[in-house]
């Protein structure tokens, strides 16, 4: 047999991975406090076992949440030290008797185990404060045209069709239709783990270039859109308040999908906050109460920003740099003609597979965005 199952690792080799795999998990546990995680999870048990826990429910489903983030982070680093301590007894067995089929299953045993810390490793640069959190995505179309209109919609679905591959949920709350082609603009609440922490990665100006299907002499057409993400921080305390004074209240009849209902009844509503002229609109329920209580999570993580902005020197941590929309500002670029590439302008990561990420498989950029950016200038490679 040729395949590499039947290569018998050297000694030495399988030494040094397991002396590194042992440092690599002994450093994800010194990092991520895993004694004390479990001590605040057994807290939090106590908490939950008490009779009036249900007493206060919003209190309540906040310890739930926070002991199911530490049930997972403790399960992980269980597991993963559980996988190498078979994989080492499987070694010495494998050894001792001579039995080669057992050293090759523990060498893939560690080769497995190796890609598994690799991913435990990335979630370490997810540690901002709010990156647990799902994601506020909007989305405007730039200079253009109808070229741009239609742009953004493109990428209003591959990053739809991105949270879809990560079994995330997605709301489309407001979607401002082009008149010739595409949209001019859209908000997307996509709720789950990291959803937040991953897509701050994406905010800047994307540009495409490609032939214009508008253009009837078939002319090559640059067109820009921009990207925003803020953590979607639900009903928690922003340290935020509005001042119902301060707000203008518009209503009107829901667009798009939806039957007969969005032609009958003023459900959607606009805001427009006064004094920092923030607008936010939501269309998504059937309920203008409804709609409005989520046009007002959008005003308060849009307010929340402007003061993260007032208060932190490196703003980019939490939004990333903005840029005016056109020529020259663009984090990546999408080129469909005259040849097939997505250039990140950041990390200087080359793709041809153009149609694949369109189609939502972004994963190997915001993974090298990531990683760019968690590497101190003492860590960075010379």
């Amino acid at each position: 047999m040729n395949d590499a199952t039947s290569i018998l690792p050297e000694h030495n080799k399988v030494t040094e991975q397991l002396a590194r795999l042992a440092h690599r998990l002994n450093e994800l546990r010194r990092h991520l406090d895993y004694d004390g995680k479990r001590e605040k999870l057994e807290e939090l048990d106590a908490q939950t076992a008490d009779p009036a826990f249900w007493a206060n429910a919003d209190r309540a489903q906040d310890v739930l949440r926070e002991q199911s983030t530490l049930k997972k982070v403790i399960g992980d680093l269980d597991e993963a030290k559980t996988r190498y301590d078979d994989a080492q007894t499987l070694y010495e067995l494998g050894r001792e008797e001579g039995d080669d089929a057992t050293i090759r299953d523990a060498w893939s045993a560690l080769e497995s185990l190796d890609a598994r810390v690799g991913k435990m490793e990335f979630r370490r640069m997810l540690s901002g404060q709010h990156d647990e959190k799902g994601v506020l995505l909007s989305i405007n179309a730039g200079a253009g045209g109808v070229d741009s209109q239609d742009w953004a919609q493109m990428l209003m679905r591959m990053y739809m069709r991105w949270a879809e591959r990560h079994g995330f949920k997605v709301e489309v709350l407001d979607v401002q239709d082009a008149e010739q082609a595409g949209i001019r603009s859209a908000e997307l609440a996509i709720t789950g783990e990291f959803a937040y922490g991953y897509l701050r990665s994406e905010i800047g100006v994307h540009r495409l270039v490609r032939i214009s299907p508008f253009d009837a002499n078939a002319r090559r057409q640059t067109s820009f859109a921009s990207v925003m993400a803020l953590p979607d921080l639900g009903d928690e305390d922003f340290d935020i308040e509005v001042n119902e004074a301060d707000l203008e209240v518009d209503t009107f009849r829901s667009s798009g999908a939806g039957g007969q209902h969005v032609n009958k009844t003023d459900s959607a509503v606009r805001l427009r906050h006064l004094p920092s002229g923030i607008v936010v609109a939501c269309q998504v329920e059937r309920s203008q109460h409804k709609n409005k209580a989520t046009a007002m999570r959008m005003l308060k993580a849009k307010l929340w920003d402007l003061e993260q902005q007032r208060r932190e020197a490196e703003r980019e941590t939490l939004q990333g740099e903005r840029k005016k929309i056109e020529w020259g500002s663009q984090i990546r670029s999408y080129v469909l003609q005259p040849y097939q590439q997505v250039n990140d302008h950041r990390t200087e990561l080359k793709s041809s597979a153009v149609h694949a990420v369109l189609d939502g498989d972004l994963d190997e950029f915001i993974e090298a965005y990531l990683l760019q950016q968690s590497q101190s200038p003492a860590e960075a490679p010379s």
